[in-house]
Order: C-alpha cells, then structure tokens, then sequence
C-alpha cells in the first residue's frame, strides 16, 4: 500500500500517473478522497511526458479538469498556478470563474466577500479549510472571503453534489480550501511576493509581503512549513443612501399641500412607500490582514502519516466615515406625488432637521485553527484516519469601542420643508433634495455658526465563536471495490454581546441642536472640531443626479470628548435635561441586555458509502452510493425584558426612550436528526464522453444568531418607526432534495465543454415573518394609543423549488499559448418575488440569478496574460433593509446586475523570478441595490478600481 510520501518519491521516476507529478501530489494529498479514485485513472490518451504542464495557467486548468473528470460527483476546482500563484488575490474572486458560482461584493470596498452557488448565499454553502469546518465570529455559517488569505493556498475545491464522508452536505455547495504541506515535494523550497496595490480614488500605495518555506529532512521521514503574509488595502467610496422604503398608507389630503386635524385622525388607505432615511457619505477603509501558518508532518513508517497544523488570520479594519442624513415621517409628508407603483417620487416635509455625520469603526476578526490528522494503512486494503481539530473565531476580542457615531446640525427653528425626488432607475440615477440648508437657505448649507450638538452614538460589539471537533474514519480498497465509513462529533459555541450608548440613553445627553435652533438642550459646535469639507461633484461615476456641495469632515471621538469635557453637574448648559440616569459627564456604554446570547450546537454523524467501478455495455460505468445521519442538539441561552413605558424626548421630537422590566436569563433547547443519502453515477459513453446523474438529500443548519430565546426591544427609538426583533431557538434546518444531470466531453487535452441541468426541492424555508403589534400595552407618547411595533420573528416557513442549467467551455488553441475559460449559469425558481404581495409575510428565494463569465487568456515562454469578465443579473438579496418599519412586512433588498472587467499579468524572468500586475474594476463599476421597485434605490456605492504591481520568487 502506497502512503503520500511513497507517491512522492515514485514521482521522480515515473511521470505517467495523474498522481505523479508534484502538483499532482499536492493534490492527492489535499483531496484524500478523490485522490484514491484518481490514482485509478490515467492521464487522456492525448497526454504525453513531453506536454504535461506542471505551472502556469494552462497547468492549472489541466489539473482542475483531471479532478472533475475523475471525480464521482459534480466538483469544480481551481488550483495554484505555482507555489505562491493562485490566480487571484482574492479566494472569492477566483470562484467565481467557476460554473454556477457568482460573487457577493461588500460595497465599501468592492471586495468579492461571499460567494453563491446556483443562487444559493454564504449561508447555505459550508466552508472548509483542509476538511475541517472553520469558525466565524460573524453569527452565521458563513466565511467573509476578506478574511481568507489566497497567496499561498494550494487549491479550492467546489463539491456541488455531496461527498458524505467530507461534511453535512450544504444546499448549495461545500467548499473545501486546501493549504500546501511539506510532504506536497520533497527537500527545501521558498517563494516570496512583495507587491504595492492603490485604489484610485484613496490614492495611497499600500503593500503585501509574503513568505513560504518548507523543507523536509531525517531522510524525508519529517518535514516542516511556514508561512505568512501581511497584506494592507486602503479604499475610499462615495455612497448615496437610503435606509429604507418603508410601506403604508397615505392619506387623501398628503397628496395636498396641507392635511387639518381631522383629516390626520382618519387612518390612510392609500399605499405607497417612503424614504425613512436619505444621506450620502464618504467612507475611507483601511483593511489590514495578517495571514500564518505553521505545518508538521512526520511519517516514522511506510504505514504511518502524521499530520498537524495550526493557520491563524488576524484582520484589522477600520473605517471613516463623513456624510449627512435626513429623516422623514410618512405623517408628516405634504404634497406627495406616487408613481403608478405607489413609490413617493416627490414630496415635502416641513420642519425637516439637518444632521452631518461622522463615525469611525474599528473592528478586528481573530481566526485561528490548529488540527492534528493521522492516517495509517493498517493493511493492504484498509486506511484509517483520525483527525481532531480546535478553532476558535473573536470579534473584537479586547472589547474596544468598535463603532464611534455622531449626528450635528441643525432643526427646530431651522428646519427645512425639505423634499426628496426621484428622477429614475436606481441602476444610473440617485434621489436628490429640492430644497436644503436652515430654513431653506441653501447658501448657509455648512454655516457653522449654527451647528448644534445632537447625538453620540458608540458600540463595543463582541462575538466569539468556538469549534471542537473529531472524525474518525476508515476506508476499504480492493479491486473495483471502495467502502467507506466513519463518525464525526463537532461542538459549536456562539456568543455575542452588545454594549452602546442606546441601552443607557446617553446618546442623547446633549441632543437638540442648542440655541441657533430654538432649543434649550444641545451646545455650538466649536469650528475648531470641523476638519474641512468634502467635495461632492461627481460623486458616483455613471450616475445622475444632484447632492449638496460639500460634506463636512470632523472626528466622531474628538466630538464626544469635547462634549464629556463640558459637564459642571446636571444643570449643564445644553444637558438634555431628565434624559440619561445616573449620567456623570462621561458618554460611557452600558450592556443591551437583549444583544447577549450564547448559542451552544452538539452534533453527531455517521455514514457510509459504497464506490465500485463496472462496465455497462462495455462502457466503464461508476456508482457511487452512500449516506450520512445527522444529530443536533441546540441550546440556546439570553436575557429577557419587556418594555414598561415609552418617553419622548423635548430636546428632539424624533427620539423616543423604552423603559424595561428587570432583566432574567432566559434558555430553551430543542434537537433534530435527518438521515441523508446520495447517490452519484458515471457513464463513460466513450473515452472522451461522460454521462452522470447525482441525486442526494442535503440540509442546511439555521444562521446560529437566529437562535436566540428572546424578543429584543431597543432602547434607543425613533417616532414613527418602533421596531423590535425576534429570534427562534426552534428553528429546524433548511431541507433540500438534489438532482442533477450532466454531460461532459474532453475533446482534447486542457479542454472540455459541458453542460449541467440541476433541481433542488427546498422545505423549511427560514423567513422573517413580520407583523404589527402592541408590547405589554405600553403608550405611544407621540399618539396617547398603544404603541405599535414593527416586530420581525424567523420561523420555518414554504417549500420551493429551484432548477437551472449550466454551461462550461474550456478551450486551449494547440500550443499558441491562447485559450478560454467560460461558463454561464441559468436559475429559475416556482417561487419568485411578487412585488404586488403586500402581506406582512411574503416569501420568494434569495440569491438567485443568471450569471456568466469568461476568462481568456495567453501563456507562453513564460509571459501570461489574462481577462477576467464577470457578469450577474440582478437578484433578491435578502428580505429587510436597514431601517426596517414597513406596515407591508419585510421590505426586499435587490442587487442590480453587474458587470466587471478584470486584467492580469505575470512575466517570468527565470526559473527563480517573476514580475507581476493587476488592474481590477477597469471599468469602474459600482454597486447597487434597490427596494421592492427598481426606482427605489437603497445603496449606490463608487469603490474606484484598484491597481497592483509586484515581483514573486521561488526556489
């Protein structure tokens, strides 16, 4: 029985196996369970020694097409170019060159953050890191890709249909990231990178440097590796936004210039829907990254492989941000005029006050995994192989204020009957005032001699998330004939915690603008605290529309100090009077005891599958049968309150302050098993034409923040816009029932076409139901009614089914050195979004979207170049937006479609040297996102294009 370092040393002497060649090794090693079914299989008849490519992209793309040739079920897979050379800088950006997976982009930073595979998010894919699931202090299963250092991974593999052995088996897909080992070749190897990347509108060259050295020794019986990388990216991005299209019903007389006393008594019944909230803001992020890691391997007989690992990631990012916001009132709106669908296109609001904003947040994501794996060839023909690993995942985890917010300008006496109109498509226009500035006076837009102080906001958010897990696993080999078994336990502990100034009520402890505005309560604001302004001209590339002249720049924390500076006692000048308890001068952050929860998830599996190969007909025929039980146990712990009364606020008609029982624990528990089976097969029609057909039952655990026993009512509330939030400790997994069928033909060596029909029945959908209601019958003190809250609660809700087909072309032109790489996927679901539903609980898949891509490319005596064309239609992205109060429900959020342009190049010097170049977003595209009509535009973000020259070596 050959162990991996056996293979290895065979690899010198012997090209002609798919598992001979060093990359070949990497990779056998990396995919233990495609890499048994590999060592079967033979290189395409039209392979020789002379032209394997063991680098480059063409290299690459050839290794990727032998693992989903041999593979049992439908896997795609992108590996490195060269040690240190993964294709892109970023792990998201390489997927999504793959068929059906299409990228989530953050906006801020038009980063590629999360991934879907046919139209299914982040959440419904199961991310690995050489097997083993990897912790995220984010609350939901899945990784932000920012986080996940590409420069020395060795391969990504996508498994769309499930290998049972491999994890629980996702809806959409699982992704497996494999890192190299020193065992991948034998001796002493080292790469460096050192590259300098800018953003066009930050304009500051930011560097990443990074090193790899691996080396074996006592006769190639140990080996060590190390690795790390620090990288640094600074982006600035313009953004225009609104923070919700909240629905409801107007009234007769706000179609008018003025609505009596008896008119506003009678409800509305007309719908329409109306911004909450309108700003723009500039934001400038500094992404810091740092990426380790550390491998052992040691082999003290032919029989025995031992393994142990420990990757640690370290990201820093902070952001600032300067912009301004308005807030609106449905009640309050006059002259309102409605398009046919019912959006506010225009309309007034008098009395309108004016706030500039600035924050500063500041949040770190600590990673780190460390994992021990044995395999021992007890006999011939049984392995076994044992793995343990621990990880754990901290936001924050010194507890630092992660978020300073502040709100000046200017109300009352200075209120604005202020308009917002909207001119057009959300994808190339954005809403712009018709009137600004203090009473209308739009020359005194930034006078500063009548800014007032309003409110502070600061956050300390602190998550943690802890995995422990362990497999145990054995495989039978004989022949044809493949038999695999084993168990796994994992333990997943979630805790999250919130402290900020809303759970005190100190953010309005000098709310209300100060004396230029009419009020009592709010001081000036000193010019020395106003930094300078910000240009708006041309604000967002592409896109029409007008917004003030400048935005102001100043210090969210210099502001709070100045204000802590003030205090002489509570008779203050400018102290909210009554506004915060036990309040000393300091704007400290108090616990929200509805944010703490611990979330604590047992699970047990077991399976069990059965590989054999065969012919059909003399045609060779693989089946592949196997099934996996799971068991989970959920245990869900947080504390509780209901509000006791409601206050409003004299220094600002638009706050209001909840008041609360006592606190108490609250826990609850439930548990759930499935029993999952799959199927996979493979008909080789001829040498070069494959037949397969896949049909498995795969679940998807509900986000662990979803899980929380209480009903959370903030504090800190807005007139108009009560809110509240559940979560839901039974919740069951997402369910879903697979087909798939494919035809795949290798035409010639490193290309291939193929296409792929897929079906997936989904149940137990998790949708957030929303309704109105009253809360222990606690008073409106705007209306003298019971208050009405906009509550949204997660349940277990509708099945629906979605099916689509996918498309994949590989093409190499003969040895010219040019070739293609393109695919396009095509979804559809039976249960769209029906934008006419005006329930409070509508429900339509998220995620889904046609999307296409295509990479062409040059290779030859060491220069490559590449194009990356990327494109995905528009989709749903979630139900809920940021301000969230609608009387329709939940309110969409849509993605307009997008397409961006990507180019690469690396020119290798000698066998040692490489230089190398990116150009990204040449094209500057933006993104956007739009409510339940495409004119109601939610966010529109310029992130510029960014720009990256660097030199790589290796020995």
């Amino acid at each position: 029985m050959k162990t991996e370092l056996d293979r290895a040393r065979l690899a010198k002497r012997n090209r002609k196996s798919l598992a001979a060649t060093a990359s070949g090794l990497a990779l056998a090693m990396a995919f233990p369970a495609m890499a048994q079914e590999a060592d079967q299989a033979s290189v395409t008849n039209t392979t020789s020694e002379a032209d394997i490519i063991v680098t480059g992209i063409r290299g690459s793309l050839q290794r990727n097409l032998d693992i989903k040739r041999n593979a049992s079920g439908v896997v795609d897979v992108i590996s490195s170019e060269d040690i240190g050379k993964f294709p892109d800088s970023n792990v998201a950006a390489s997927l999504q060159r793959l068929p059906g997976v299409s990228i989530q982009r953050s906006g801020a930073r038009g980063e590629p953050q999360g991934i879907s595979v046919r139209g299914f998010g982040g959440d419904f894919n199961e991310t690995l890191i050489d097997g083993r699931r990897l912790s995220t202090a984010s609350g939901g299963r899945s990784v932000d890709f920012t986080t996940v250092g590409a420069d020395f991974v060795g391969q990504l593999a996508v498994y769309k249909t499930p290998e049972v052995s491999l994890s629980s088996s996702s809806i959409g897909a699982t992704l497996d990231i494999s890192y190299p080992k020193p065992f991948d070749k034998m001796g002493t190897r080292m790469a460096f990178t050192a590259a300098g990347s800018v953003q066009d509108e930050a304009g500051k060259l930011t560097p990443t440097v990074g090193g790899l050295f691996s080396t074996t020794f006592a006769d190639d019986t140990m080996g060590i590796l190390v690795n790390a990388v620090y990288t640094r990216r600074d982006t600035q991005a313009n953004r225009v936004y609104v923070s919700g299209w909240q629905g409801g019903l107007f009234r007769e007389c706000q179609l008018t210039a003025a609505c009596t006393d008896a008119q506003l008594a009678v409800p509305g019944d007309i719908p329409g829907w109306y911004q909450q909230q309108y700003g723009a803001d500039q934001r400038y992020t500094k992404d810091e990254r740092i990426d380790g890691r550390i491998a052992f391997q040691w082999q003290p007989s032919d029989n025995v492989l031992l393994t142990i690992d420990d990757n640690y990631s370290r990201q820093k990012v902070v952001t600032s941000i300067d912009g301004f916001g308005i807030w609106f009132n449905q009640g309050d709106m006059r002259n309102v005029e409605l398009d046919g669908n019912g959006t506010a296109i225009n309309f007034l609001q008098a009395g309108s006050p004016t706030d500039f904003t600035a924050g500063t947040d500041k949040n770190i994501l600590e990673t780190n995994q460390i994992g021990a794996n044995l395999k021992w060839d007890a006999t011939e023909n049984l392995q076994i192989d044992a793995d343990v690993s621990y990880s754990k995942s901290r936001l924050n985890p010194d507890g630092h204020v992660s978020s300073e917010g502040a709100d000046i300008g200017y109300g009352g006496l200075l209120g604005t009957t202020l308009g917002v109109r909207v001119t057009g498509n959300s994808n190339k226009t954005f809403p712009e005032l018709t009137t600004y500035g203090p009473a209308g006076n739009q020359a005194l837009w930034t006078d500063q001699a009548i800014l007032g102080s309003h409110v502070t906001v600061r956050m300390a958010q602190k998550n943690s998330d802890e995995i422990k897990q362990f497999r145990l696993g054995a495989t039978w080999k004989q022949d044809d004939l493949t038999i695999k078994l084993g168990a796994r336990y994992m333990e997943d502990e979630f805790s999250l915690e919130n402290r900020n100034t809303f759970a005190n009520n100190y953010w309005q402890a000098y709310a209300g603008y100060g004396a230029p505005s009419g009020r009592t309560s709010g001081v000036p604001i000193p010019a020395s605290l106003i930094q300078g302004t910000i240009n708006t001209k041309g604000w967002i590339p592409g896109f029409s529309g007008n917004l003030p002249p400048v935005l102001l720049n100043y210090d969210a924390r210099s502001y709070s100090k100045y204000l802590e500076g003030l205090w002489q006692g509570p008779n203050t000048p400018g102290y909210n009077q009554g506004c915060c308890e036990n309040f000393n001068g300091t704007i400290d952050l108090a616990l929200d005891p509805g944010s703490v929860q611990n979330i604590l998830e047992k699970s047990w599996s077991a399976w069990v599958s059965v590989n054999f190969n065969t012919e059909i007909a003399g045609m060779p025929f693989r089946f592949n049968a196997g099934a996996r039980e799971e068991i989970t146990k959920v245990i869900s712990t947080g504390i509780g309150r209901v509000p006791t009364s409601i206050v409003g606020s004299a220094a600002d008609p638009t706050l209001l302050t909840v008041n609360f029982s006592d606190s108490q624990a609250v826990t609850a528990s439930s548990s759930y098993s499935y029993f999952l089976p799959a199927l996979d097969m493979k008909l080789e029609l001829t040498d070069n034409l494959h037949l397969r057909f896949d049909a498995s039952r795969t679940l998807t655990r509900p986000r662990l923040d979803y899980l929380g026993p209480v009903l959370n009512v903030g504090a800190g509330q807005r007139v108009g816009a009560l809110t509240a939030t559940g979560n839901n400790p039974f919740l069951k997994p997402y369910l879903a029932d697979n087909f798939d069928l494919g035809l795949e033909w290798y035409y010639q060596r490193n290309s291939y076409a193929a296409v792929n029909l897929f079906l997936k029945d989904v149940s137990n959908f998790i949708v957030a139901g929303t309704q109105r209601q009253t809360i222990n019958n606690v008073i409106d003190p705007t209306t003298g009614q019971p208050a009405i809250f906009t509550v949204s609660a997660r349940v277990n809700g509708p099945e629906a089914t979605v099916k689509g087909v996918e498309f994949a072309w590989q093409h190499v032109f003969g040895d010219s050195g040019f070739g293609f790489n393109a695919n396009a996927t095509f979804v559809e679901t039976n249960k769209p979004y029906d934008r006419t539903d005006l329930s409070q609980s509508g429900f339509a898949v998220t995620g889904l979207a046609n999307s296409a891509n295509l990479v062409a490319f040059y290779d030859k005596n060491g220069f490559e170049f590449r194009t990356a064309v990327n494109w995905r239609d528009k989709y749903l992205l979630q139900f809920g937006q940021a301000q969230n109060n609608s009387a329709f429900g939940a309110e969409p959020t849509f993605v307009n479609s997008a397409l961006q342009i990507d180019l690469s190049t690396n020119i290798r010097l000698n066998d040692q040297f490489s230089v190398f170049g990116e150009a990204l977003n040449i094209t500057n595209e933006t993104y956007s996102t739009h409510g339940r009509y495409s004119n109601q535009l939610l966010d529109v973000y310029g992130y510029g294009r960014r720009f990256t020259a660097g030199v790589r070596y290796r020995f």
